[in-house]
């Protein structure tokens, strides 16, 4: 399964490294000396490690799977798993006001683990640079897989910490020390925009290989770095300004890629998450797994391997990432199939009164209905692992049947062969729906958010139960153009997107990009700690929760060189 792809067999013995090194003392392991970069081979392989890389995290230090950051983090889920106390420093994290510089688990680990794999592009480029032209005649284009590979990390590294350290292929080691974490935001975004806009610039639209970064995945993700660079934010994290030109250019690129034509809306949403149908159409840029290659776990996707259910014979294990009531709840519908935003969390939803967004059974296991589209073992209360402190939900996007080819148990954990898809196009169109409505061109928006809910009324094909009946009432239809104002559209747009990416780790940067972090996640607690007491003492305060601390191992590190982020 998926041998052929880039990401190939012989990296896999690369996922290895020693959590007590630093990371700016880290080598990357496996790569060649200056000596051995003789042939464009030797090179390439570079290349495909720098790949491999950006797919390398681990289940307590994830760098793509933002399940902990931006799923649990926010009003979608709860951590789950057994007990607050089990994987404590995700609890912090849901908590907020737990959290610590020195925690050295979770946030410690994916700041090495990130950086690692920006060392890893950087050691290619330098290799790729050592040859001339003609003895790699790929040189340009494969500098900018690199230079793209190394923004899509950096990316990460600033949605996650902020106020990050950026160097390049050039700097030498004891240059790297010398780098500080105090780049004023916008310039940090612009640093990271140059390599994206590289990748733009010396990218082919198409290319031979499926995992290879192309034009328009590039120019997808340089539209949502200049979304995200457009809500402008003061030393504090609050959202100052939303700046317009920064809008244009996210409607410009996005346009772009879907005139391109070659990306568009799966049929149905469930192909977005089976590994029978990755690489479809909706996806932009994904990282690629592998499994049955020859190795003895293949590589797979291991960050989501705490969620699997962990009562259900097939899986065992461990039942972390729960999805929350209020996401529950906000997937109800009014008899004008509509969300209903002012009333959604009044009450706890009975499921078999309500009406519902078809999404909700592609997101959330309930009691009764078909789990991971399997009719034949539907979703039980008795493979919750601590119902009483976290609910009955559970989530599974990103979880895979026990019966999938994709599927590998290793231990009591499981990993998955399916990619893992950093944009799809429903991101695409969102992003633009998005930077039209703040320009105030919201006539512009509605119908590329129609589009994603007349597709997602359509996505019913797989959600029967056995008896041929549907486990829920749906009712999704599109907004009307009638009252349809920029506040309103506004309402509908950020609706919209926790629906569509609901526990796919979207939710919490969202929020923290369109300012309204603190309202939304305090409103949250209060009503949801009276059903869930377990965050009674929840609490976000602006000006801080809404990035992670600085690895307090850091700055120790670095003699206090990278200053913490402000209220830790």
């Amino acid at each position: 399964m998926k041998s052929k792809i880039l990401v190939t067999t012989i990296l896999s013995g690369l996922i290895i490294f020693s959590s007590c090194k630093k990371a700016l003392d880290y080598t990357p392991k496996g790569v060649l000396s200056p000596s051995d970069l003789k042939s464009p081979a030797a090179v390439e392989g570079l290349v495909t490690a720098a790949y491999a890389a950006i797919g390398n995290g681990d289940m307590i230090g994830p760098i793509y799977s933002d399940w902990a950051y931006g799923s649990v983090r926010s009003d979608d889920a709860y951590k789950g798993g057994g007990g607050t106390g089990d994987v404590g420093e995700v609890d912090a994290l849901e908590h907020y006001n737990l959290v610590t510089p020195s925690m050295d688990s979770f946030m410690s680990r994916t700041w090495k683990n990130l950086f690692k794999s920006i060392s890893r592009a950087n050691v290619a480029i330098r290799a790729v640079n050592s040859l001339s032209d003609a003895e790699f005649p790929n040189k340009k284009i494969r500098l900018a897989e690199l230079r793209f590979l190394r923004a899509h990390s950096y990316f990460t590294m600033k949605l996650l910490y902020k106020n990050i350290p950026i160097f390049d292929e050039t700097a030498t080691p004891a240059d790297i020390l010398k780098v500080s974490n105090t780049l004023s935001n916008d310039d940090s975004w612009n640093k990271i925009a140059a390599d994206f806009q590289y990748a733009v610039d010396n990218l082919p639209t198409t290319q031979p290989d499926l995992a290879r970064a192309n034009k328009l995945n590039a120019q997808a993700y340089l539209a949502k770095l200049r979304l995200y660079q457009a809500y402008e934010q003061d030393d504090k994290h609050h959202v100052i300004n939303i700046n317009k030109t920064r809008l244009q250019e996210v409607v410009t690129l996005t346009q772009a890629v879907i005139a391109s034509g070659k990306y568009s809306l799966s049929a149905d949403i469930a192909d977005n998450f089976l590994p029978e149908t990755e690489n479809g159409p909706e996806s932009v840029f994904a990282i690629q797994f592998t499994i049955n290659d020859g190795t003895t776990a293949g590589r797979l996707n291991f960050e989501d391997g705490l969620n699997y259910p962990h009562g259900a014979p097939q899986y065992g294990c461990c039942g972390f990432h729960a999805a929350s009531q209020n996401l529950v709840n906000a997937y109800t519908t009014d008899a004008n199939g509509l969300p209903n935003f002012d009333t959604f969390n009044n009450s706890i939803a009975d499921l078999s009164k309500v009406t519902v967004d078809t999404r909700l059974d592609h997101t959330v296991g309930i009691d009764g209905h078909p789990y991971k589209y399997d009719n034949t073992k539907p979703f039980s209360n008795s493979w919750v692992r601590d119902p009483g402190v976290y609910g009955n939900f559970h989530t599974m996007r990103n979880q895979q049947l026990a019966t999938s080819a994709s599927y590998f148990k290793l231990g009591p954990f499981m990993g998955s062969a399916k990619n893992y898809d950093i944009i799809r196009y429903d991101d695409v169109l969102l992003m633009q729906a998005e930077a039209y409505i703040e320009l105030g061109q919201q006539a512009s928006a509605l119908p590329l958010i129609n589009q994603i809910r007349n597709r997602a009324a359509a996505s019913t094909g797989r959600l029967k139960k056995l008896d041929g009946t549907f486990p829920s009432s749906y009712n999704v239809k599109p907004y009307s153009p009638v009252n349809w104002t920029q506040e309103y559209a506004r309402k509908a747009l950020q609706w919209e997107r926790r629906l569509e990416f609901a526990t796919e780790g979207a939710r919490f940067f969202d929020l923290v990009r369109w300012g309204i972090a603190e309202t939304t996640l305090n409103d949250y607690i209060n009503v949801e700690k009276v059903r869930r007491p377990f965050l009674a003492t929840a609490k976000f305060t602006a000006g801080r929760d809404e990035y992670l601390p600085i690895p307090q191992s850091e700055i120790t590190f670095t003699n206090g060189l990278y200053k913490q982020n402000p209220g830790y």
